[in-house]
């Protein structure tokens, strides 16, 4: 089977052929840390984990590069506002991105460059660009000549996010110097009281789109397979990204993939909304393989939108295949069915990834309410591979720690839920239906959820 990628250059589906057979460049816009994380931010992370797992299942070797955009205008104002070094605000805040994506089983990149660490290969890059004339510089400040670029047979500019180049707004706030309004730029001179590194032409800070030409190229080669990011990067930054990086003469990436937004009420999840719900406080509701399961649920072009009945609905989702594990034991990681191979080879399509997952917990169950424990064990392997690759494995160490019920309790307790079941299935049979809702009723008072199915009643811990 071939995985197929949704690139959004394209707006189609495209079987994916890495540049190097057997391996698998990724680079992934990572966090601009100028707050606290909350769940919109961490939804890219979960997305682009589980397409790394996948690749990863695939055999490939995978560079993943995921950056820090550690200096920006939107740091240096929060940080003044709060009266702290620019370094120390961002250091804070990055830390808190990194025990974020720590809770959330999201595997540490290959490499996670800075923006600040990287002033040389900018500087080198801008200067590629100067002698192809795409680039200008006027008073210390250095910008990407969009007409330039626009009037080659070979631009591209505007196919990614399909804007329109006269319509085209930067959305940058110092406009002096520019040619023209379309322009952007790549170095910023320095202002005073702002953190600057030296260059040809002054000091100064990078501009924002230059960082990621500069880091990708640098640690994934000219050309690289799979360039990802949130939706809302699309323009300007992927788009100008593109510009910078074709008119330099470099291929860049081959696959643009973008993950869609957690909203609220329709609305983006922002902190100017004021609907910015944080990792900590989430992680207050549910457990974080609960949360990670949540947030990799959906497609990843997909909107998520956030309710707390959604979010314990899929906490209830995830305890299900983690009771039936519970209940089987430990077992060995075996291998997905072709079904959910199916479902992550069309373009990582974990909605029919989970429903196979949770059609092998029902049958899984089933063999467990006959007794066939050897074909309810072979099932449970299977769901291992499978919730493993989507980085959800209960009997996963990271998660197996934080459970909250011991394999021997669980095991215990299903014997006595198990008998419990058995009378109030003879007593139903026997219409004793006062002996029926008593021992539910005991049941429920205890914690424990009864749900009556085709294959017999089934049981799962409330807050487990």
């Amino acid at each position: 089977m071939t995985l197929r990628i949704f690139d959004t250059t394209t707006r189609s589906l495209r079987d994916f052929v890495p540049v190097r057979e057997g391996h698998a460049s990724v680079y992934l816009c990572g966090a601009t840390p100028q707050s606290q994380p909350h769940i919109g931010h961490v939804r890219s992370g979960v997305a682009f984990d589980i397409l790394r797992r996948w690749l990863l299942a695939k055999g490939l070797d995978v560079a993943f590069v995921r950056n820090v955009t550690d200096i920006d205008d939107k740091i240096l104002t929060r940080a003044a506002e709060h009266g702290r070094p620019w370094w120390e605000w961002v250091s804070t805040h990055e830390r808190a991105f990194t025990w974020a994506y720590d809770q959330l089983g999201v595997l540490p990149p290959s490499v996670e460059p800075r923006a600040t660490g990287h002033v040389t290969q900018m500087v080198t890059y801008m200067q590629r660009l100067m002698d192809r004339g795409f680039a200008y510089e006027v008073d210390g400040s250095v910008y990407f000549d969009v007409a330039a670029w626009v009037a080659t047979e070979g631009s591209d500019y505007g196919s990614l996010s399909g804007n329109r180049v006269e319509e085209m707004e930067q959305g940058e706030n110092d406009n002096r110097g520019k040619r023209s309004p379309q322009d952007f730029a790549l170095w910023k001179a320095a202002k005073p009281g702002e953190p600057s590194w030296p260059t040809p032409w002054g000091e100064g800070r990078p501009g924002w789109h230059l960082e990621c030409s500069a880091m990708a190229t640098w640690y994934l080669g000219e050309t690289f397979d799979i360039h990802g990011g949130g939706l809302d990067l699309q323009f300007p930054h992927h788009e100008n990204e593109i510009a910078q990086a074709h008119a330099a003469g470099d291929g860049f990436a081959n696959y643009w993939m973008h993950n869609h937004w957690v909203t609220m009420a329709g609305e983006k999840m922002s902190k100017s909304l004021g609907n910015v719900l944080s990792v900590p406080h989430i992680l207050g509701l549910v457990r974080p393989v609960e949360l990670r399961y949540y947030l990799g649920s959906a497609h990843y072009r997909s909107v998520l939108e956030y309710s707390e009945s959604a979010l314990q609905e899929a906490a209830t989702g995830y305890r299900r295949i983690e009771d039936f594990l519970h209940r089987v034991g430990p077992v060995e990681i075996g291998t997905w069915t072709e079904a959910f191979a199916e479902a992550m080879d069309d373009d990582i399509s974990v909605p029919r990834a989970l429903a196979e997952i949770h059609n092998a917990v029902r049958a899984g169950n089933t063999a467990l309410a006959e007794g066939s424990l050897a074909d309810a064990a072979a099932l449970a392997s299977r769901i291992r591979a499978m919730t493993a690759v989507l980085g959800v494995d209960p009997q996963d160490e990271q998660w197996a720690e934080g459970a909250s019920t011991s394999d021997d309790a669980m095991a215990a307790l299903d014997v006595l839920v198990d008998a419990e079941l058995e009378r109030r299935t003879t007593a139903r049979a026997q219409k004793d239906w006062a002996t029926a809702d008593a021992v539910r009723d005991r049941l429920v008072a205890a914690g424990i959820d009864v749900t009556d199915t085709s294959d017999g009643p089934q049981w799962s811990l409330k807050n487990s």
